[in-house]
């Protein structure tokens, strides 16, 4: 979703060629079709691609997950299975939350709070890092959105933590896509056993809001956990 790993295929008059712009949709048939391709400088290495774990998710048994021989054939079963899993086509986001800049820094206030928590408790917050894999993206906290190794599946240990607890207060940034497939992705993998535990979770409306133009994917996950038992409130009214 970098706009430095893909080029057009044509080239402009002076014989240059276009990386895609912030919020660009590069679907699959766009790839089949050449309009877009990945940048001859990116290395593919598909030693960091397990194919067993990619292999699960096949959508042609009549192909291999391991025959992928260049970049270019992976992005194609890449971007296929993104469209069929229904959540999300390629898109080419701005640059957001690089580590050591400032986006990917805790905001002063929440640190703060943070300090003071682990004071009071004498225990320190567990970070939970996402997006490191350069082949697939992830916007969920749990897992990719197409698996492709142990680290990208879904984290059974992160879930059983925070199902652990007797309120979980989901928030942050974006309503729309983060947090929205965060809580999805929560609430999918309940066990049966943990199906009551829906009720102990908190979407917290005034501590996160969308990506704009991206409203009614916000709308839309308010509505569905609620249908789910998610209390769907403010923070104040948390500890009212």
């Amino acid at each position: 979703a970098h706009p430095q790993f893909w080029v057009s295929s044509s080239t402009n008059d002076d014989g240059t060629t276009t990386q895609p712009s912030p919020f660009t949709i590069i679907s699959h048939q766009s790839i089949v079709d050449g309009k877009w391709k990945p940048r001859e400088e990116v290395q593919w290495n598909p030693h960091i691609v397990d194919t067993t774990v990619l292999g699960q998710q096949q959508h042609d048994k009549s192909s291999s997950s391991s025959s992928f021989g260049s970049l270019l054939e992976y992005a194609l079963e890449y971007t296929h299975r993104l469209e069929t899993k229904g959540r999300f086509q390629l898109c080419i986001w701005p640059e957001h939350c690089l580590i050591g800049t400032d986006g990917h820094a805790i905001v002063d206030t929440v640190r703060q709070a943070m300090d003071e928590w682990s004071v009071i408790t004498g225990r320190s917050p567990t970070f939970v890092f996402k997006g490191m894999h350069n082949y697939t993206e992830m916007y969920s906290a749990l897992q990719a959105e197409v698996p492709v190794n142990d680290e990208t599946s879904f984290n059974k240990q992160i879930q059983q933590t925070l199902l652990s607890t007797d309120k979980l207060l989901v928030c942050g940034q974006a309503k729309s896509h983060c947090v929205n497939y965060t809580l999805r992705d929560i609430l999918h993998h309940l066990p049966q056993d943990e199906a009551a535990a829906a009720g102990r979770i908190y979407l917290l409306t005034d501590c996160s809001s969308p990506v704009p133009t991206f409203e009614e994917a916000a709308r839309q996950l308010e509505q569905d956990v609620k249908q789910l038992g998610v209390v769907v409130c403010t923070a104040k009214e948390v500890f009212e």
